[in-house]
């Protein structure tokens, strides 16, 4: 029976994508020289997973081109090549055609072969210099020396039967690529009295004959690579090149590498879904302690269950007690499931030790990069969502922030500059800081530039907070020319929109000549919400509590009237436009008649307040977000709704987009 193997693929991919950040991590920190084994054998061990899950899987393009990755970084972790920055510059390029082919073959397009020829070849003139692999088989094609087979000495671990490999199978599929010879090895073999029938006491010493090629070899012992010790040398043809030239021709192999992307044990995971954003990997100590809370839960069911079937007044106290227990259960167990989306943050800074080099040594700069609370824990899909606006804003301290080395020396700084990347929680919210001490905004500049533009009137007095925020309208820079890092007037204008429509907030401190601080301050999740009831009519709607500054009643006297604006009322001496939800959602029966009658609830959005007349509040609770969009269709001014506890349905007002409505009643 043929086994699919494509219901493998999604978990070859993931580990894949992994073991080229694993990569990536290793060679950004290697030292160059004589770096330690240890590093580039963890590289090495990577390099070699994604090389045998894509022979195993029929990627024989990746399997071919990482073969090539995996010759250098050999000859590295063997101490027969010194770590150039040259060899550590052509593997890290070699990291991002790995990254497009796995790609590629994931979304079945087709990849770029001139890129991926181009830098194959980059790799092997690389080899071919001081001697490397290429340049010795090149020696060997052109001497008369022959390989004509290869010694093989394989000793298995003692547990490798436990994983169900058996050693005669791999024995017999030597045997059917040459002429083989087999001489066991007994040596470890224990008195009878002590044999266990699932270890493996026995290693072999093999010949094997014939025009056979090393990977050929290596593809026999695939699976149990991680489970054995394998040496491999190859038998030279010596009757026309003398003995002592043929043998130190090729040097024996020895390998001890991890194993591939993908095994029988895998079948597990198959179950995942084809969509690489569908599926996510969580700690076993996290799904125990769902496990638990369910226990609890099914046994506070089971004493509910039991007062109802014979309920009596007398039993009053126990069914409140039970009912207490029951919403602190799964109050926890709504607390267990969201952990379950929850990952470290160092998901997404991960991509920015590569972004930092690649672009200091792109525009001459020297810059360093710490990171700081990597460990803090996000949502899941705000992670996915987080990753363009912190690119965005780590390219702008690279390219606006940081100086050249010589304007530093000349301002009395460190020729090199510093970024820092900083994540932490604090009241329900994760803040991440990007700082660089680089010479800050130039109030001046950029409040020229905005009047230059018209985005400000001639002669206007703005605070230098107001001035900071000018660099998120849309079409601003003050770059003097148009470079691919900056310059085009798009960037930070999406910045804001991005992280606003996450339901968070983005803000800037800035001392010219000394540096700048971005701050992101972002909700945990986006699953559930902290929300505030509030009545228009019979309906009820949730205003998100980060969104509300304060609720307020008036008087018509506060109240102003502009023509073609509406309603607008004054709030210590700044002027604040009314949006009636009646109108804007065309509620004929709301009981607040005149705006003395309801409550003003002053929400901002975008750093724009504005007062939403709604007839009274509720309360305040947490919301779980329901999808509109999946379940119904788009309803401009909502972002989402969510079931009350008397089973109606309330709707999640989105502040952005209100306010924009509301310019258009």
């Amino acid at each position: 029976m043929s086994v699919d193997l494509e219901q493998f693929h999604q978990v070859f991919f993931e580990e894949s994508f992994e073991g080229l950040d694993i990569m990536e991590t290793g060679l950004m920190e290697l030292d160059l020289g004589a770096a330690n084994s240890e590093d580039i054998n963890t590289i090495f061990r990577a390099a070699h997973s994604i090389k045998g899950g894509s022979g195993t899987f029929g990627f024989q393009g990746i399997a071919n081109f990482t073969h090539v990755m995996e010759t250098l970084l050999d000859e590295m972790r063997d101490g027969r090549r010194q770590v150039t920055r040259e060899a550590v510059d052509s593997l890290l390029k070699s990291v991002d055609i790995l990254r497009m082919m796995l790609n590629c073959e994931q979304d079945k397009s087709n990849p770029d072969t001139d890129k991926i020829q181009q830098q194959m070849s980059e790799l092997e003139f690389i080899l071919g210099e001081s001697g490397g692999a290429a340049a010795i088989q090149a020696a060997s094609a052109g001497s008369s020396s022959e390989t004509t087979g290869w010694h093989i000495i394989f000793e298995p671990d003692a547990n490798m039967m436990l994983t169900g490999n058996d050693p005669l199978r791999i024995i017999r599929e030597l045997a059917e690529m040459g002429d083989i010879e087999v001489k066991t090895n007994q040596q470890k073999l224990p008195a009878f009295s002590e044999l266990s029938p699932e270890n493996c006491y026995l290693s072999w010493d093999i010949t094997l004959r014939g025009n056979i090629t090393e990977d050929a070899i290596k593809d026999v012992f695939l699976w149990v690579e991680d489970e054995c010790k394998l040496t491999l040398t190859p038998i030279v043809d010596t009757s026309v090149q003398p003995a002592a030239e043929a043998t130190s021709a090729a040097p024996a192999v020895t390998e001890s590498v991890a194993p591939v992307a993908a095994t029988a044990s895998d079948s597990k995971k198959s179950t995942q879904s084809s969509s690489a954003t569908s599926s996510i990997r969580v700690g076993i100590d996290k799904i125990d302690d769902l496990i638990n809370m369910v226990g609890e839960l099914v046994i506070t069911q089971s004493m509910l269950s039991l007062l109802g079937e014979d309920f009596s007044m007398q039993n009053l106290e126990k069914l409140q007690d039970g009912l207490g227990q029951l919403e602190r259960h799964t109050r926890e167990l709504q607390e267990s499931v969201m952990m379950i989306r929850m990952l470290p943050i160092s998901f997404s800074f991960s991509r920015f030790p590569r972004l930092v080099r690649d672009m200091s040594s792109q525009m001459g700069k020297k810059i360093d990069l710490i990171m700081s609370g990597e460990n803090t824990e996000i949502d899941k899909t705000l992670i996915e969502k987080i990753g363009d606006p912190l690119v965005h804003l780590v390219r702008n301290s690279l390219d606006h922030g940081i100086e050249m080395p010589a304007d530093r020396i000349a301002a009395g700084k460190k020729e090199t500059g510093t970024i820092n990347l900083n994540a932490y929680h604090k009241g329900g919210n994760i803040v991440i800081e990007i700082t660089d001490d680089g010479k800050g905004i130039d109030q001046d500049a950029v409040l020229n530039k905005a009047i230059e533009k018209g985005l400000v009137p001639a002669g206007a007095k703005l605070t230098a907070q107001q001035i900071n925020d000018l660099i998120f309208q849309p079409g601003f820079s003050t770059a003097k020319k148009i470079t691919d890092v900056s310059g085009r007037g798009v960037g930070m204008d999406v910045v804001r929109k991005n992280i606003t429509s996450l339901g968070g907030a983005v803000e800037i401190q800035s001392e010219h000549g000394k540096g700048s601080t971005f701050t992101i301050r972002l909700p945990l999740t986006l699953a559930i919400l902290d929300g505030q009831s509030v009545i228009v009519g019979n309906e009820i709607y949730i205003i998100p509590l980060v969104s509300i500054v304060e609720s307020i009643q008036i008087k018509t006297s506060m109240i102003n009237k502009v023509a073609g604006k509406g309603e607008t009322f004054k709030l210590r001496d700044e002027y604040i436009p009314i949006v009636r939800l009646s109108r804007v959602f065309g509620i004929e029966n709301a009981k607040a008649k005149t705006l003395e009658d309801g409550l003003l609830v002053v929400v901002e959005a975008d750093r724009k307040p504005c007062g939403l007349f709604v007839d009274d509040l509720l309360g305040q609770q947490q919301v779980v977000i329901k999808s509109l969009e999946q379940n119904y269709r788009r309803v401009d001014g909502v972002s989402g709704a969510t079931i009350l506890g008397d089973g109606s349905v309330a709707l999640i007002l989105d502040i952005p987009g209100l306010l924009r409505m509301s310019v258009r009643h």
